[in-house]
C-alpha cells in the first residue's frame, strides 16, 4: 500500500527540503523570481520613460486657511446684517455707505478701478496657485514601483554635489546651487590646471547627478577658478 503524496513524514524520520541551486540561479535556470513575484500580487517595477513623474503638489494649507477665514467672516458678517434688517433694524453703516458708494462713484473713478484691480490680482493669484502644483524644492525621484513616490530636497542635492566635488583633486571650495532644470557648481582650485580640474569635475559630478535617481536629471554648468589674492 502505497503513502499518499501531501501527508507529513512518520516521526524519526526525516525530509529532504528543496535546495535552491545557486550556479543554476546565476545561469538563469533557476525559478524565476519575477514571475513569481509577480504572482503575489506585487507592482511591476517602472523602467525608461514610464519612470518619469511630474512635480509633487503642495496642499497649499496658509492660502487656503487664509481664504476660508476671510469667506467665514464676510459671510458671518453680511448674515447678521441681513438677520438685523429682518428684524426691523437699519442696516449696518458701512453697508449702506458702501452700496451708496457704488451707485454715485461712476466706473472709471479711480478707487474703482484699484478695488477692481486688487479684485483681479487676488483672482490670478487663487487660480495660479489652483493650477499648478507647488512644492519648488522637492525634485521629483525616478519611479521603481508604481504605488512609492520620492523626492530628494534640492539643498540635499546640493550637499550631495558639493561632497562628490571637494573630492577632486585641486578642488579646494566648492559652490553648488541644483535649480529646476540645472545644477551651478562654482569651485576654487588652487593647484592644478584649470582645464583639468573642469574636465574631472564634469565626469565626477556627471555620474554623482545620475547617482540621484531624479526624473528629470538637471543640466550641469560647472566653472573653475584661481583663488583671490589675500590683501
Amino acid at each position: 500500500m502505497s503513502e499518499p503524496q501531501g501527508t507529513e513524514p512518520p516521526e524519526g524520520t526525516t525530509q529532504r527540503l528543496p535546495v535552491l541551486d545557486q550556479q543554476g540561479a546565476r545561469n538563469g535556470n533557476g525559478p524565476d523570481r519575477s514571475d513569481s513575484s509577480a504572482a503575489e500580487g506585487q507592482p511591476p517595477e517602472l523602467e525608461g520613460e514610464g519612470g518619469r513623474v511630474g512635480r509633487f503638489w503642495s496642499a497649499r494649507r496658509i492660502p487656503a486657511g487664509i481664504v476660508a477665514l476671510l469667506l467665514l467672516g464676510l459671510t458671518g458678517l453680511f448674515l447678521y446684517d441681513i438677520v438685523s434688517v429682518r428684524a426691523g433694524r437699519p442696516g449696518m453703516h458701512w453697508r449702506r455707505e458702501l452700496a451708496r458708494q457704488l451707485a454715485e462713484r461712476p466706473l472709471d473713478d479711480i478707487w474703482v478701478l484699484v478695488g477692481a484691480g486688487v479684485a483681479a490680482v487676488l483672482g490670478l493669484w487663487l487660480l495660479t496657485l489652483a493650477a499648478t502644483p507647488g512644492l519648488r524644492s522637492v525634485l521629483p525621484m525616478r519611479r521603481s514601483h508604481a504605488d512609492v513616490r520620492a523626492g530628494l530636497h534640492r539643498d540635499a542635492a546640493a550637499t550631495a554635489l558639493r561632497d562628490r566635488a571637494m573630492e577632486v583633486p585641486g578642488v579646494q571650495s566648492s559652490r553648488v546651487r541644483v535649480r529646476r532644470r540645472r545644477a551651478d557648481v562654482r569651485a576654487v582650485s588652487h593647484f592644478r590646471e584649470l582645464d583639468d580640474v573642469r574636465t574631472d569635475l564634469d565626469a565626477v559630478l556627471g555620474d554623482a547627478v545620475h547617482g540621484l535617481g531624479l526624473s528629470r536629471p538637471p543640466s550641469l554648468r560647472v566653472r573653475v577658478r584661481r583663488p583671490g589674492r589675500k590683501g
